[in-house]
């Protein structure tokens, strides 16, 4: 019983705390483009281009692929495969972004500011854009379609370099700890997605989906994206207010609508009226028995039929006295029991 009433008082206490008016944090710590964050982009985009180079310069790095690939780790460990079926569900786009999206939005009602769902709307774009380009242009053959060993396979007509599973776990997970509101919980989510996504780019290595080297590009991207993102906040910023002031003409014209022309008075509410009593002429009508209130019920004592006012009734019983008219002298005499006599 006791378990059973201190759940019910936690359930309770969520659904009040949801109940409450939204408000919006007065102090959010948004992340700026600092020196630091410069540097580690610039950082960022060399490890970025020094991949690419490495591969298209068919270097150690692609020969380390093809002895990761010949490897074959799914045939090493087939125990935990079809776990990792499963896990590398956290890098694809559409879960994934249901998902973050889903809770990004209530964080936009809760806080009344549309910034949680524009960023991340923001990195999508520049995902797409930027892996994708890269993608079909590079055009590199995946492990599985391999035709000649030792070469890099560019230009192959593939869609693997760099590993866009890899890279969207990095933006769709990252941007959780980008928009967070303390920083206690941006440490806490940035452990988080980092974790993910080291673990399903390296869980593509093992269901042999990907080269390494798409997977290391992959984590380039994705940490390239989410580190330029400060630069699109004035734009989001922009964004937003429009879409609050288009918002507030909306409401403005449905409150003109719905209010009085200028210049013309609203028509009055009619008073109610009440119909004058007839005059007392000195003789009042009685009210019949069962006239007393609206809706009651009539007596049972009475038979069915139409009643007369009990004023209106003929008496039962004659005017005067009941009791026959005896003389006084022989009252009592007549009144004495025969046998006292």
């Amino acid at each position: 019983m006791r378990t059973e009433r201190n759940l019910t008082r936690r359930l309770e206490r969520v659904f009040a705390r949801l109940d409450r008016e939204p408000e919006r944090p007065a102090n959010l710590d948004m992340p700026r483009m600092s020196r630091h964050r410069v540097v580690l982009l610039g950082l960022t985009l060399s490890f970025y281009l020094a991949i690419v180079v490495a591969v298209l310069a068919t270097s150690w790095l692609v020969a380390f692929d093809w002895q990761v690939m010949f490897f074959r780790p799914y045939q090493q460990w087939p125990e935990i495969h079809a776990f990792l079926d499963y896990w590398v569900v956290l890098g694809q786009r559409g879960p994934t972004a249901v998902m973050v999206m889903a809770w990004l939005g209530w964080r936009s009602w809760r806080q009344h500011t549309l910034r949680p769902l524009l960023m991340f709307g923001t990195a999508l774009l520049l995902l797409n854009v930027t892996v994708g380009a890269a993608k079909l242009g590079m055009g590199r053959a995946g492990p599985h379609y391999a035709t000649l060993i030792g070469s890099n396979e560019m230009w192959k007509n593939g869609d693997i370099f760099p590993s866009g599973h890899t890279a969207n776990a990095v933006v769709t997970w990252g941007i959780l700890a980008y928009l967070a509101s303390t920083p206690r919980a941006r440490r806490w989510l940035s452990a988080v997605s980092a974790v993910i996504s080291l673990s399903v780019g390296l869980t593509t290595v093992y269901l042999g989906t990907h080269w390494l080297s798409d997977v290391l590009l992959g984590w380039a991207a994705g940490l390239l994206i989410l580190l330029a993102l400060p630069w699109f906040e004035p734009l989001v910023a922009r964004v937003e207010a429009v879409v609050f002031s288009v918002r507030a003409r909306l409401r403005e014209r449905r409150a003109g609508a719905t209010a009085p022309a200028p210049g013309v008075a609203p028509a009055p509410a009619p008073v109610p009226t009440r119909t004058p009593a007839p005059a007392d002429d000195g003789i009042r009508a009685r009210e019949p028995v069962s006239a007393g209130r609206p809706g009651a019920r009539p007596s049972a004592l009475l038979a069915p039929g139409p009643h007369t006012p009990r004023g209106d009734r003929t008496p039962a019983s004659p005017a005067g006295s009941r009791r026959p008219a005896v003389a006084r002298g022989t009252a009592r005499a007549a009144t004495t029991d025969p046998q006292r006599a």
